[in-house]
Formats: structure tokens, sequence, C-alpha cells
């Protein structure tokens, strides 16, 4: 970090260009993406198709909304493809912020979101889905069938995975501001109480109106925020008198 500032048109010229970096990503994420369109909804709608009673199918209702469901769905997948540079352009346009011995720890900040951010939405489709979806399908009857849409599902489920992807950087966060020294752990651990009460009042908003989804995303962000009082415990810039104390 320089002692001379940068006027203020110079940092709007260089979040600009950094957006401009980001949107290439995504559009040529897009690009790829819309290739495999139909291979990427197969694979999203699996946990959900794969315990629908036999003979049921997803529908569309709209003459265009089977269209226009891929057409987002490969924006969004791209919005994940580019999610590697999208967090690096973020960290260089704060790095001229940071001292120099921050700064290098740019290419582990990228990998470790990513990481994180991947994890989350991993851990949405592979444990999430198929607990939620078992739940949803039992009020299902004889009288009552499941006929999802593919634009209520594409919705739903990407609402899952961006949400699970963001809460999973939680370490990562801690870890940044740790190092700042915005944060301790002796700061987490005595606000445990408060975070455990936010972390039910975020999964609530997340999530939809029913107890499963939202315990399914407050126990793993609970074990995600313990985690990360020992990530500040470790990595957190030490006072004088706890170096002194060392």
């Amino acid at each position: 970090m320089t002692d001379e500032k940068l006027p203020v048109t110079d940092h709007l010229e260089e979040l600009r260009r950094r957006i401009i970096y980001c949107l290439i990503a995504v559009g040529a994420g897009f690009v790829i993406c819309y290739a495999f369109s139909k291979q990427l909804f197969y694979l999203l709608s699996y946990p959900l198709a794969s315990q629908l009673p036999e003979g049921s199918t997803f529908i569309f209702t709209n003459i265009t909304e089977a269209f226009f469901t891929y057409l987002k769905l490969a924006f969004f997948a791209g919005i994940f493809l580019a999610s590697p540079v999208i967090i690096y352009q973020i960290w260089r346009f704060v790095a001229p912020g940071l001292y120099q011995h921050e700064a290098k720890y740019a290419i582990p900040f990228v990998v470790l979101s990513t990481i994180f951010f991947v994890g989350g939405s991993l851990f949405a489709y592979y444990a999430v889905f198929p607990i939620a979806f078992t739940f949803f399908i039992g009020y299902s009857t004889d009288s009552i069938r499941m006929l999802p849409s593919l634009r209520e599902y594409l919705s739903f489920s990407f609402k899952f995975l961006i949400a699970f992807g963001i809460v999973f950087e939680l370490p990562i966060f801690i870890l940044f501001l740790a190092k700042m020294g915005v944060v301790t752990e002796k700061q987490l651990r005595s606000n445990r109480k408060y975070v455990i009460l936010l972390i039910f009042i975020v999964a609530a908003i997340l999530t939809p109106p029913d107890v499963i989804s939202q315990v399914l995303m407050a126990v793993p962000l609970m074990i995600l925020y313990e985690i990360s009082i020992y990530i500040a415990k470790i990595f957190g810039r030490k006072t004088k008198a706890t170096a002194s104390s060392d």
C-alpha cells in the first residue's frame, strides 16, 4: 500500500476495467455452457428427477419457457465457470489498498475461495437436494401429483446452489478479517451465541419456509464458524501483548 492516494476517477476506471474482465469471463462461460445446456439441465435436475414417481416428468407451460430456461441455465453455469476469474478481479481491485506482505495472498485467496464456493454448491447438490426433495415429494398423494416446471426448478435449485456457495466462504472471509486484524479469536468466541442466532435468521431467509432446509444450511454454517475461530487463532494478526506472551 502506498502513501499516495489515487484520484476517485482512477478508482472508477480501475473498477470499470475489473467489471469488463468479469463480464468477458462470464460471456465466455455462457457460450461454453450453452453448447452443453441440455446435458447441464439433466445433471442439475437429476436429484429431483430420480425421486419423481414413475411417469412424472418436468413440464413447461409457456411456449418460450424451455428456450429461456436453457439460456438462464447457461448464464448461471457461466458464472460458476467464471468464478475464479471474478474472485481474482475482486482481489485485484482491493489489492492496491493492501500492504505488500498482504497482497502476496492473492493466489491462495483465489484458490481457496473457489474451492469453498464450489464445495458449498456440491454440498447442496449431493447432501441437501436429496433430503429436501424427499421431504417435498412426501406431500404427494393419489390426488396430488408433483409436476415441476423447468423455470421454477431452475430458480429453486440455483438459489440453493449459490446460497450454499456463498455461505461456505465464511472461513475465507474470517481468515481475511483476521489477517487484517479486524477480528480476533476472542471476539469470535464471545459473540458465538449472537452469531448462531444470526445464522438461523440467514438460513430462514435463504431457504424455503421449511425447518428441514433451514437446518441443513444452519448446521454446516455453525460448523464453519467453529472452524473459523481456529483459523483466526492460527492466522490472526497477533497483538504485542500476545506476541510477548508467546
